[in-house]
């Protein structure tokens, strides 16, 4: 009797831990399945296409191509595809708050976020032209505190961001929320970047990253 009754309690902690695993199981897979579609040139240009018809939906705020017209709405159009994909699984999933986003990215299916995702990530965004004493002292700023993570020209890896040719608005909010721990996405390593810049050193940053091509 003792047997069994270890035996249950054996089956249930191991079931509770599958149930705990699931969710990064199932984080896993959906970036394999997209790295397996972007290797592939044939099936990369075919989701790209279903995903420019379900970008639709997405194109008032991020723009057509996901060039944003809109200061303070991100560009999506040139981000690296594994970013993209987690951000939008971080929509989805509640774990990004915004309620307006969630409730479009809610009733995607896996392959659906795929293809937005190669639709995106294979537009090209345009570089801005910058004010040049700003994006003079913004690169100073760069060089020192964000080049080691974000690269040389601002095209971050894999899943860290791009931020070259990102809108001066939206780069400007989303570091100056960092710095003052303000935002509903906590990184410790951009708040210890972030918290001795003072507003016109992000102005200038904005500037600069916003002009790199």
């Amino acid at each position: 009797m003792g047997g069994f009754a270890g035996l249950r309690r054996a089956c249930a902690a191991f079931s509770i831990a599958v149930v705990a695993a699931l969710p990064g199981l199932a984080q896993a897979q959906g970036a394999d399945a997209l790295k397996a579609v972007l290797a592939d040139p044939a099936k990369r240009a075919a989701a790209a296409e279903a995903g420019r018809k379900i970008a639709a939906f997405c194109a008032n705020c991020h723009g057509d191509s996901g060039v944003s017209k809109q200061g303070e709405v991100p560009n999506l159009a040139g981000q690296n595809p594994a970013y993209l994909f987690e951000q939008i699984r971080k929509f989805g999933s509640g774990e990004r708050k915004d309620a307006f986003m969630q409730g479009l990215i809610k009733v995607l299916k896996e392959d659906e976020r795929i293809a937005v995702t190669a639709y995106y990530a294979g537009n090209e965004v345009p570089a801005g032209k910058g004010n040049a004493p700003q994006v003079a002292a913004g690169r100073e700023t760069f060089r020192r505190l964000c080049q080691r993570c974000h690269g040389e020209q601002g095209h971050g890896a894999d899943t860290i961001p791009r931020l070259a040719g990102q809108q001066v608005e939206y780069l400007k909010r989303s570091i100056t929320r960092y710095r003052d721990k303000s935002g509903e996405r906590i990184f410790p390593l951009m708040q210890i970047a972030t918290a001795a810049l003072k507003d016109e050193d992000i102005a200038a940053l904005a500037q600069f990253l916003n002009a790199l091509p």
